[in-house]
């Protein structure tokens, strides 16, 4: 990809940065919506877990609510947070994501480090339930705008709302939500942001109380029709408590039967129990429903030597991965013995011609020098175990210098 390069007043003469600096995160999201056969935004809940995702390639991140909770108060996600907290907290991320930039388009001229040009990636943010009523969600969404994030979604919820994956939901009216909509939608436009995209999520699948007398999937599909009808959200989302393939399907017919250009989001969380379906949806079957594009990304699994359960059940071509006896690594995060999603992560793997491979903790010591050395960031193993599993790929050919490459720990907070 080419990048056009051009001078900022931030930097000394002959430095530069895309031009894209000065796109609209809202505009600039959309035109990956309008172009990429899906949009895959790792989830984060601070700053450097952003600059780590921008780093790596991320196209887009999405400041996930769930994981702000546990960061920022070292809690569940049960609306304990309040809007202006987690609005701060997306603006500081915009803010330094666009730093970051500036930092490594100089590089570091005495090391021989040479600049590196780095696109921002839009960030979505969580609004959760809006945290009140309407004049709630104006403040909110114009906290949002002005921050400079480029999306946010909404959900239906009864107040305090509580994680999509956690029992006991209620949802508030169908006609309260479009309202909240709206707002989020005017605002947006009043600013000047008109490209700023909203995301209508619904709970309805798991809810256990709402105004409608249906409930489950037919309600969440009457949901999402009322919202799209409305004109105000430009994605709707389904939130799904597992991974029953059933539920998926219908709710994508049914919606792109009435929205044939729909655009839908698809939260593919740990929390589906994976492991537990003997036949869960596949990237390649999600591709043709319309929630994703058919050209999907390869996925590497990343382990330790020490302990590499998917590894070996991958280069054994099994379908799930037997448990590893006297596992052993510095990386506590990716010590997993027993293999969570085990089948689901496999399968992932094999569709999108994807591999595994196992690094060793003194790799991983090399690259946490390396990543010190070249950027300037301290990383935990986890993390390193991806760069040094990338170095690996890159001298055996199966990885090119022409491919974008996302590297992120699903062992760690930043793993949404």
């Amino acid at each position: 990809m080419t990048t056009n390069l051009v001078e900022t007043a931030l930097l000394p003469p002959g430095f530069r940065v895309p031009a894209s600096r000065w796109t609209d995160p809202a505009t600039r999201l959309r035109e990956l919506l309008d172009s990429e056969p899906f949009v895959f935004a790792p989830g984060v809940f601070d700053p450097h877990g952003a600059e780590l995702a921008m780093y790596h390639g991320a196209r887009a991140v999405y400041f996930s609510g769930y994981s702000f909770a546990i960061g920022h108060l070292g809690t569940t996600d049960m609306d304990l947070y309040s809007g202006p907290e987690i609005a701060d907290a997306a603006r500081r991320t915009v803010s330094a994501l666009r730093k970051f930039q500036l930092t490594m388009a100089v590089g570091d001229p005495e090391k021989g480090v040479p600049p590196t040009h780095l696109e921002i990636p839009p960030v979505v943010v969580d609004m959760d339930g809006g945290y009140g009523n309407l004049f709630n969600v104006q403040r909110v969404t114009e906290l949002y705008v002005n921050a400079g994030v480029a999306g946010a979604h909404l959900e239906d919820q009864v107040l305090p709302k509580r994680c999509g994956h956690i029992a006991g939901k209620a949802l508030i009216s169908a006609d309260e939500m479009v309202g909240k909509l709206r707002m989020a939608r005017a605002v947006a436009d009043d600013l000047g942001r008109s490209d700023f995209v909203l995301i209508a999520r619904t709970d309805a699948v798991s809810a256990v109380d709402a105004p409608e007398g249906m409930r489950g999937l037919d309600l969440a599909i009457e949901r999402a029709l009322r919202y799209l009808d409305s004109g105000a959200p430009d994605v709707v989302w389904c939130e799904f408590p597992n991974s029953d393939r059933e539920p998926t399907v219908r709710f994508a017919q049914e919606v792109r039967r009435r929205f044939p250009k729909a655009m839908l989001g698809f939260n593919w969380s740990s929390s589906f129990k994976w492991f537990n379906d003997p036949d869960p949806t596949g990237f390649a079957e999600l591709g043709e429903l319309g929630w994703i594009g058919r050209k999907r990304p390869k996925m590497v699994v990343v382990q330790a030597t020490g302990c590499a359960p998917l590894v070996r059940a991958f280069e054994q071509g099994a379908e799930h991965a037997e448990p590893w006896k006297d596992a052993a690594t510095i990386a506590a995060g990716i010590r997993v013995p027993s293999a969570i999603g085990d089948y689901l992560v496999l399968k992932a793997v094999r569709e999108g011609g994807g591999t595994a491979l196992a690094v060793s903790d003194d790799d991983i010591r090399q690259a946490q020098g390396e990543i010190a050395r070249e950027v300037g960031l301290y990383t935990g193993p986890e993390g390193a175990a991806t760069w040094a599993a990338l170095g690996r790929l890159r001298e055996t050919g199966y990885l090119n210098g022409n491919e974008d490459v996302v590297l992120f720990a699903t062992s760690i907070g930043t793993k949404y």
